[in-house]
């Protein structure tokens, strides 16, 4: 049975270490707030405007990036959170809502782990996974028989995210951005460690190898365990399809590749019996007739009516995510709710995300212009690996290498220094490889792949 007082602990892991933070900056904050603060000014979460959403490398300032959607979640999130806390604190949180402070500490932890969710994200967002699992799959490792680990081969953003938050970032000691283990538990969308043969339920593995560890600490002192979710992170689930649904759909109007009209017409299409698509369908159009009076352009009034169907599309996606969250709370807390469980997917707002997803992926991840920009990061992203590799096999000391010193001191100072700590192991190798190319932007990652082939071929201009 799960207890909120241990879901929400507010313990750090650098207090878990008898190690205490020093500069006193906490004073009016509760420590949920402060974690949702550390990530908005931590440089990982700059660097997500220059990787993608859904479109990448994308010119028009209008259209998302994957800060601006982390945002949006975040944003959505932290709604959810304040309708639990203010309207079902006593259903949900039990007669001791009052001293948990769920109507702080509920909303800055959702608004926290939806900014950071996407942190570990490769450039050229899941393509880029895509590419380091196909770097790995194809490369040859002589020295290990190619005995290449699932973290590599089935490298994930969502693992990244979490060794980037408890590792990566090094201030001065081991403990990363030192989150609370309450917003640490409440970011693990996949709860199971690389390498068990039990998901619980889930498509992917949530945590490396490298920080079992620290996933086993943040789980006991949180009274979970591997195949438990945290409540919370059903919610951030939620809010990321909301997101990429909904919103996804109004950048691929901006950008052209579909109307409005397009848009409707594919959801009435895809199922006429179904409620909600109806009434947001009836609402929509009725607002576009209106708009239809103006002296509107075509864009325009293409732009209004998106704003329109993402504001209604929303509204009706969070009530739906709250009401089967808070349906659910006992299921939930007493760990009988069925393996894979997700609030949309069980909700009435079901169909109209499935839809949305379709249409997103037909007129906008398909489009021609995307697959091009796609294959290019996949290059880039592959070849960029191939010329790192040569420095970090060689650790970047050969003295005969210039190139491989040169390449391996291009990778972060951070990186290299958690890397340093290890036994320097192929995995460790390997891993290496994942932070640096995972830690870069998209224009970084061009950048620097042009540099480092020009040095590799030894034809740069002085």
């Amino acid at each position: 049975m799960l207890t909120w007082d241990k879901l929400l602990n507010q313990v750090r892991r650098k207090t878990l270490h008898k190690s205490k933070e020093t500069m006193g900056t906490g004073i009016g904050r509760t420590e949920f707030e402060r974690d949702y603060d550390r990530i908005l000014f931590a440089a990982p979460t700059r660097r997500l405007a220059d990787k993608t959403q859904v479109f990448p490398m994308e010119e028009n300032d209008s259209v998302r990036n994957r800060l601006t959607h982390s945002h949006e979640v975040s944003n959505l999130a932290r709604s959810i959170g304040v309708r639990l806390a203010f309207e079902h604190a006593e259903e949900v949180f039990g007669p001791d809502h009052e001293l948990l402070q769920v109507k702080r500490n509920v909303p800055s932890l959702l608004a926290a782990v939806g900014l950071a969710h996407d942190l570990g994200n490769p450039p050229f967002g899941h393509q880029g996974e895509v590419a380091i699992q196909q770097w790995f799959s194809e490369h040859e490792f002589p020295d290990n028989k190619n005995n290449i680990d699932s973290d590599f081969l089935k490298f994930d953003g969502n693992a990244q995210t979490f060794r980037l938050l408890t590792r990566l970032q090094v201030l001065n000691d081991q403990f990363g951005l030192n989150l609370t283990v309450g917003t640490l538990a409440g970011l693990i969308k996949y709860p199971s460690i690389y390498g068990t043969e039990n998901k619980s339920g889930y498509k992917k593995h949530g945590i490396f190898k490298s920080e079992e560890e620290i996933i086993k600490e943040v789980w006991e002192q949180t009274g979970l365990k591997e195949g438990l979710r945290h409540p919370l992170a059903y919610i951030m689930e939620a809010c990321d399809d909301i997101a990429y649904s909904i919103i996804d759909a109004e950048d691929t109007v901006k950008k052209g590749y579909a109307s409005f009209y397009d848009l409707m017409d594919f959801l009435d299409s895809f199922d006429k019996s179904d409620k909600i698509i109806q009434e947001v369908i009836k609402d929509v159009r009725e607002e576009n007739e209106k708009f239809k009076k103006a002296s509107l352009s075509s864009r325009e009034l293409n732009d209004i009516s998106m704003q329109m169907f993402r504001v209604k599309a929303i509204s009706e996606m969070i009530q739906a995510a709250t009401n089967v969250f808070v349906k659910n709370i006992d299921k939930i807390m007493d760990c009988s709710i069925e393996p894979g469980f997700e609030l949309i997917e069980n909700s009435e707002c079901a169909q109209l995300c499935k839809a949305a997803k379709k249409f997103d992926l037909r007129y906008g991840f398909l489009h021609k212009d995307v697959l091009k920009l796609e294959l290019q990061g996949n290059n880039y992203i592959k070849k960029t690996m191939t010329m790192l590799w040569k420095g970090i096999s060689k650790d970047g000391h050969h003295k005969d290498h210039p190139f491989e010193r040169y390449a391996f001191g291009e990778i972060s100072e951070n990186y290299q220094r958690v890397y340093n700590d290890t036994t320097k192991s192929d995995y460790a190798k390997h891993q290496l490889l994942c932070d640096a190319i995972s830690g870069m932007t998209e224009s970084y990652l061009i950048k620097k792949h042009d540099e480092l082939k020009c040095l590799e071929s030894k034809k740069c201009k002085k």
